[in-house]
């Protein structure tokens, strides 16, 4: 196993980065329901049949779901900032050469390509958890989850807009406008982390991961035209658990492996992620069934009869009242933490569909709809990324919130083959087309309304994290007492050069028995550090600053003391402890 960093010191944060990472979740956001307003019309614009026009959707949402747990660790490893800038940078090359074409395969190409920039949500959280002080992590963390709903919220209603007024391909250009303001934004703010993983990327992890998911998601996004049943479905859900199940045992045998499947066994990470499926089940199905509803003519005896511009603005809350939902979940979390704000979301969607059920006779009822589920997904999605960056190292945030996106992207796809399905099944034949029901678009709401049941089980299997590991971000006296209350349990000391002199933002990690990262920091001004330990026993602190030699120090931790005082002199230099 290696050892990198990067010894050069990280520009200072700005109070710009979080809003910069927040508008480049928002952009790769957009990605997802960019062509949703002309969804109906692609098979007549690209001159093909309607099922090989679904491949213009499946193609980005296999390639997001493959690349995001890949440019997470990716991230990890050579610097989550230079990650995201590649990944804004493929998007951008895609939504070009989508804008460049009328033709299947190479839209399929650019979309795919397209896909790619998912991985900047989990970059973006692993960006501000190294960056910033604990005071503002939970808020940033919150808006930067939430980004995924407000894109693809505010997406809707501007490229129903666009697409009414201009020719399609400006979707495209303006995406691609979007990728690069957002790259610009990102070097000129965006300093990079000085954190690093240990190790080296497991390639034939990765393919076997990308392997198992596209066998696993393919067969659910086009299982309703391929058949449940077929032979072709069957056989590629099969092939998913075969492939998945070799990959877990490689994976469990490589000394640094893509996605450390130890540490998502754990609880805190486990059931998260199980309940991030649910969630985004229950978060997809209103933006499958209120346009629906919104656009449906009046004379079917339910439909709005709403143009597709108007619809988009009564389902625009739904992103926005995410995006303000952050810093009340800010709040809410110092006070009770994420798992509580999780269980709080999930009931409030539940609600929200429960009302939604009576609430479908009248435009503005859609609107209220909107803004309660709106409530409730953004309380969730915050939630989320806190639970899994109190339960893993700093050095595996990348990757595990890049696998918890995963599991987002999972629901959202099982809920978009489900539902389709449902509205399918149910649909009334209308001189031979197949309109939904009323009664399809109830199913779809209870549905919804289990998926968010299952989510509250799943959550209340997890662990109430200790006060020392909450993600507390309400005050700057809450920062500092968390701040005190890890050092209470671990090493803390200071950072020295030959002279004797302090040395600043010095990393120092620690690493466990097994070789693995347990904690790390960086040294104050005054070279001072502090590094809480997750338990008793052996470790080895390692301290590294640019301009000076590494050194390894043993030191043992009985546990239940107190801050164990251990210098760190960088070499050439003796200085007791």
């Amino acid at each position: 196993m290696t050892h990198t960093t990067n010894d050069r010191p990280a520009r200072a944060a700005s109070g710009a980065v979080v809003p910069v990472l927040a508008f480049a979740g928002i952009v790769v956001a957009v990605m997802q329901t960019l062509l949703v307003p002309v969804i109906k019309d692609l098979p007549q614009l690209l001159d093909t049949a309607p099922s090989n026009a679904t491949w213009v959707l499946t193609s980005t949402l296999l390639s997001g779901a493959v690349a995001t747990p890949i440019m997470g660790r990716l991230g990890d490893l050579y610097g989550k900032r230079r990650m995201l800038v590649l990944s804004l940078a493929v998007m951008v090359a895609g939504a070009l050469v989508s804008a460049l074409t009328s033709t299947l395969l190479p839209m399929i190409a650019g979309r795919t390509l397209q896909g790619f920039a998912m991985g900047a949500i989990p970059l973006g959280i692993g960006l501000m958890r190294d960056m910033l002080p604990r005071e503002r992590l939970g808020s940033a963390m919150a808006l930067m989850s939430s980004s995924i709903g407000v894109g693809g919220g505010l997406a809707l209603p501007l490229a129903a807009l666009v697409a009414q007024h201009a020719d399609w391909h400006a979707l495209f250009y303006g995406a691609a406008g979007l990728g690069a303001l957002s790259i610009a934004l990102t070097l000129l703010v965006v300093p990079e982390s000085p954190m690093r993983a240990e190790g080296s990327f497991d390639l034939p992890g990765a393919l076997g991961l990308s392997a198992g998911l596209v066998l696993f998601l393919l067969p659910i996004t086009k299982g309703s035209d391929w058949g449940w049943s077929s032979g072709t479905t069957l056989g590629l859900f099969g092939a998913a658990a075969a492939v998945l199940l070799l990959w877990g045992v490689l994976e469990l045998r490589v000394q640094a492996p893509l996605v450390d499947l130890r540490t998502t066994a754990r609880p805190a990470v486990l059931f998260t992620n199980l309940a991030s499926v649910m969630v985004g089940v229950s978060f997809y199905v209103v933006s499958l069934v209120l346009p629906q509803l919104l656009q449906l003519p009046k004379a079917t005896g339910y439909g709005l009869g709403q143009s597709m511009v108007v619809a988009g603005l009564l389902v625009a809350p739904l992103g926005l009242t995410m995006m303000f939902t952050a810093p009340v979940y800010a709040r809410l979390s110092a006070r009770y933490g994420p798992k509580v704000t999780l269980v709080l979301g999930m009931l409030i969607i539940g609600i929200g569909y429960g009302v939604g059920l009576g609430l479908m006779s009248a435009p503005w009822q859609s609107l209220v709809i909107s803004v309660i589920l709106g409530a409730g997904i953004g309380l969730a999605y915050s939630s989320l990324p806190a639970l899994i960056v109190g339960a893993v190292p700093a050095s595996e945030t990348g990757a595990a919130n890049g696998l918890n996106t995963l599991m987002r992207s999972i629901g959202t796809s099982v809920s978009s083959a489900v539902i389709g399905m449902v509205l399918a099944n149910t649909a009334n034949d209308v001189g031979g087309v197949a309109v939904p029901t009323l009664h399809g678009f109830r199913v779809s709401f209870l549905i919804a309304t289990g998926a968010v049941a299952v989510g509250l089980l799943m959550a209340a299997f997890l662990p109430r994290p200790d006060r020392a590991s909450r993600l507390r971000a309400s005050s700057e006296e809450e920062a500092n007492l968390a701040r005190a209350e890890e050092a209470l349990r671990g090493f803390r000391g200071r950072v020295l050069d030959a002279s004797g002199a302090p040395v600043a933002r010095a990393k120092v990690t620690l690493i466990d028995r097994r070789g693995r990262q347990a904690g790390a920091t960086l040294s104050a001004q005054d070279g001072s550090y502090a590094v809480a330990v997750p338990s008793g026993g052996a470790y080895v602190l390692a301290a590294r600053a640019a301009g000076h030699g590494p050194l390894a120090s043993s030191a043992t931790h009985g546990g239940d003391e107190g801050a164990v005082e251990v210098d760190l002199p960088l070499p050439g230099t003796a200085v007791s402890a």
